[in-house]
C-alpha cells in the first residue's frame, strides 16, 4: 500500500495552495528522473557491496539548456560538502546543465557521465565554445551503502537523464535519496510546490530536496515536536549528513533575487529541525524558468522582464513552506531499509505519527 504524503492527512504547511502535483515539476518545463541501485545484503565488502545508492537528475526546462540558460542563484548555509559547478553558476548567474544528486564519493563518476551525455549533443563545447561544467551535488549515504565502491556508473546517470519527466515525482528511498537518513529515520527525496494567487503574480515555486540531516530530538512537523514523541526505532550511530535543496520558479527573477530566494530555503530547513551542524552541508540552489538568456547572440544587449523587489515576499514565504513540506514528504514516503553490515534504518511509523499530529489538532 502506498504511503501517504503529509497533505493526505489534511496537514497544511503554511497557507499558500500547492500546484497540481505538489512537486517541483509544477513549474512548467521542469523534469525529474531517478535511477535507484539496491544490490546485495550482509557484511560490507568494499567495492562489492551491499549497495544502497542512486542518482537523481533535474532538468530546469525542456528546451536546449546549454544554449538557453536559466537564471540562477545559490546560498550555502554550511559548506561541509560538495556541489560541482556551483561557483560558475554563482559567478555567471545561470545554469546551463542538468542538476544531478548522488552520494559523496560518486560525484566524480556522475560528473564524467553527464559530460559524456551532454557532449553527444554539444560537440562544440570546449572546442569552439566554453567547456561544460556540470552541477553535481552530494550527500553521504555511507551508513547503508558501500560508498567506497562508487557504484553509480554512466549507465545509471544516462537512465536518470533519459527517463526524466514532468508530472508526479517519486519520493523517499529513490535515486540519490536511496541511502539517506534524516532525524534518525529513513528519508531521501522529497518535493512540494506552492502557487501564488493571481494578485500576487500567480507564480509557482517548486522545491525538491535530498534530505540527509538532523537528530531525532529536533524533528518538527507543522510545529509539532514529533522527535520528542517518537524516541524509539533508533538506528546504530551514524555520521551526520547534509541536505541539498533545489528551488524552481517561473517568476521572472535575476540572479541576485534568486540568491535571496535560496536563502529562505534555510528557514524551511530550520522549521523541520535542521540547525546546520558542524559536518552537515546545507546547499540551496534556485533557478527561474522566467528568465532564459541565450548563450550566443548578435545583440550587444539583452532585454529582461523582471519582478520588482517589493513583490518578492510571497515568493519567500512559498519557498519556506515548500522546503519544509518537501522534507516531511521525504520522511513519510521512505520505507524501512537494511543496508551494509545489517544496519537498519526505520521509516517514521505512520500510525504513531498520525496519532501524534491528530492530538495536536493538525491531522484529521
Amino acid at each position: 500500500m502506498a504511503r501517504p504524503r503529509i497533505r493526505d492527512w489534511g496537514v497544511k504547511i503554511g497557507h499558500y495552495p500547492t500546484g497540481r502535483y505538489n512537486a517541483i515539476t509544477d513549474v512548467k518545463g521542469v523534469k525529474v528522473g531517478h535511477t535507484t541501485i539496491i544490490q546485495g545484503e550482509g557484511k560490507l565488502v568494499p567495492g562489492r557491496g551491499p549497495v544502497r545508492t542512486g542518482v537523481t537528475a533535474i532538468f530546469p526546462h525542456s528546451e536546449d539548456l546549454f544554449h538557453h540558460r536559466v537564471a540562477a542563484g545559490a546560498f550555502t548555509l554550511n559548506g561541509a560538502g560538495e556541489v560541482s559547478g556551483l561557483l560558475q553558476a554563482e559567478e555567471w548567474g545561470v545554469i546551463e546543465t542538468p542538476i544531478l544528486l548522488t552520494n559523496t564519493l560518486s560525484v566524480g563518476q556522475v560528473h564524467d557521465a553527464v559530460l559524456d551525455y551532454l557532449l553527444k549533443f554539444y560537440p562544440e563545447a570546449g572546442v569552439s565554445s566554453d567547456p561544460i561544467i556540470p552541477i553535481v551535488a552530494e550527500c553521504d549515504d555511507s551508513h547503508l551503502n558501500d560508498i567506497q565502491g562508487r557504484h553509480v556508473t554512466a549507465k545509471h546517470v544516462f537512465l536518470a537523464l533519459e527517463n526524466a519527466s514532468s508530472g508526479p515525482v517519486a519520493e523517499g528511498s529513490v535515486g540519490g535519496g536511496t541511502g539517506m537518513i534524516s532525524f534518525d529515520f529513513k528519508s531521501g527525496i522529497g518535493t512540494a510546490s506552492r502557487v501564488l494567487p493571481r494578485h500576487k503574480g500567480g507564480y509557482t515555486v517548486g522545491v525538491l530536496v535530498m534530505a540527509n540531516f538532523g537528530p531525532r530530538r529536533c524533528l518538527s512537523i507543522a510545529g509539532c515536536p514529533v522527535g520528542l514523541s517518537i524516541t524509539d526505532l533508533m538506528p546504530d550511530p551514524h555520521p551526520d549528513g547534509s541536505i541539498v535543496v533545489i528551488i524552481a520558479t517561473d517568476a521572472p527573477l535575476m540572479s541576485l533575487q534568486l540568491r535571496r530566494l535560496a536563502k529562505r530555503a534555510a528557514l524551511g530547513i530550520a522549521r523541520a529541525g535542521g540547525y546546520a551542524s558542524h559536518v552537515s552541508g546545507e546547499f540551496c540552489l534556485a533557478f527561474s524558468t522566467g528568465v532564459i538568456t541565450p548563450r550566443c547572440s548578435n545583440s550587444l544587449t539583452v532585454e529582461l522582464h523582471l519582478l520588482r523587489d517589493q513583490y518578492l515576499d510571497p515568493l519567500f514565504e512559498a519557498t519556506i513552506e515548500a522546503t519544509e513540506e518537501a522534507i516531511i514528504n521525504s520522511l513519510m514516503q521512505a520505507t524501512d531499509m537494511c543496508g551494509r553490515d545489517g544496519h537498519v534504518v526505520y521509516a517514521i511509523p505512520l500510525d504513531r505519527l498520525y496519532q501524534t499530529l491528530r492530538k495536536q489538532g493538525l491531522a484529521h
